[in-house]
Parts: C-alpha cells; structure tokens; sequence
C-alpha cells in the first residue's frame, strides 16, 4: 500500500511498499487460579475465542497444568478486545480468571 508522506521540503514524498509493516501480533493467554472452574475456562474459550469443544479443553488443560495456555494471535485492538471480554465475563460470572497479551 503506498501513501504520500510531507518531506523535509513540503513536497510530498512518495512512501514505497517496501515500507509497508505488518500489524504487530500478540498472543493472548489465559492464567491458571485455584476458583474459576474447568467448565467457565471451556466456556469462555468457546464463546470468546470460537474454539471447538476440543481445542477448548486442550487448552483449559494447558492452563490447569501449566498455569498458562494460550488461546490465539490477534493484532493489538482484536487482542485487548478478548482480554477485556475475558475479565467482564469473570468478573459478572464472580471468577478471578485472568487474561494478558503477549507480543509474538
């Protein structure tokens, strides 16, 4: 995608493809506590993150027995958008369920 940045001089520069960065990705992740239940982790990974049943309880396992599972890349917004989805849903459900992003 080319632009047209302002030059040193005012003159319009060309910006070349070669410029062009991908969006940043980050990973969300989901952290293990000893109150939110198995059932409520499979839920949100299902509602939230569209995950299949059995991706959903792979990853809930990941975050029982390793204390972290990570439930996918998204650029920054899509990413802060899930974990604040996350928290909502804990916190009206009254879990401490916890989620954070991570740069890829």
């Amino acid at each position: 995608m080319s632009g047209t940045d302002i030059g040193t001089h005012g003159a319009p520069e060309l910006v070349s493809d070669d410029e062009t960065r991908e969006p940043r990705r980050f990973k969300v992740l989901l952290h293990n506590d000893n109150y939110t239940t198995m059932d409520f982790v499979v839920h949100v990974l299902r509602r939230v993150f569209q995950k299949s049943e059995d991706e959903a309880m792979r990853i809930m396992f990941a975050v029982h027995k390793q204390g972290l599972g990570m439930c996918g890349i998204f650029t920054a917004e899509v990413a802060e958008t899930k974990v604040d989805t996350v928290h909502t849903m804990a916190k009206d459900a009254g879990f401490p369920l916890r989620s954070s992003l991570e740069e890829v």
